[in-house]
């Protein structure tokens, strides 16, 4: 092969190499790509008194602090997920209601951070009837009772009874985390969806 020719190839490969490796380190650490933004220039602490600031997962041994996930100030698009390097640690999607008013607040957390530390890591092991916290910036704890557990598409998990509403006094919570590609539906992507009402 003629000198000139090795070099091309190489310059290609160099290309090719800085466009796929990005991708791959994001997909490796957190387990599946979110299709949102991971920008910690949209995160942030409890803003109000009325906002979450904890959830705990009593049967699973969760107890974690929340991050406010907002907007990306770049793209204007909704961040879905706690930075990566904060895999231990759930979200509250700013976008969606406060936890205890009417619609559906959503909480979001990794499942795999890389060392199997991710904070929704047992999500799936939650059956109906188990207990849900969310303890306000005010101190207020909030008591929800899982109803449903099941693995949805991306558009069908993010879209809340907030913006579909079927019971509009209705005050739940959904908690997200990843659950990886599925196989069945080519580049998809699921997640793992458990939906929670108020207790009364």
């Amino acid at each position: 092969m003629a000198p000139s020719h090795r070099s091309a190839l190489a310059r290609t490969a160099l290309v090719l190499a800085a466009l796929v490796l990005p991708v791959a380190l994001l997909t490796g650490l957190t387990g599946c790509s979110w299709g949102g933004i991971d920008n910690s220039k949209a995160i942030g602490t409890p803003a109000s008194p009325d906002e979450p600031q904890r959830v705990r997962i009593p049967s699973l041994g969760v107890d974690s602090p929340l991050i406010r996930l907002g907007t990306d100030h770049d793209t204007g698009r909704p961040v879905r997920q706690p930075p990566k390097d904060h895999s231990d640690t759930a979200g509250w999607c700013t976008g969606s209601a406060l936890p205890g008013r009417p619609g559906t607040a959503v909480l979001v957390g990794h499942r795999d951070g890389g060392e199997g530390n991710g904070v929704f890591r047992e999500l799936g092991t939650l059956r109906e009837g188990a207990a849900v916290e969310v303890e306000r910036g005010d101190g207020k704890v909030l008591r929800f009772t899982v109803t449903a557990v099941r693995t949805l598409d991306g558009d069908a998990a993010f879209a809340t009874r907030k913006e579909h509403p079927t019971a509009p006094a209705e005050r739940a919570l959904r908690l997200i985390a990843c659950a990886g590609d599925d196989p069945g539906e080519g580049s998809g992507h699921r997640f793992l969806v458990v939906d929670t009402l108020l207790r009364s």
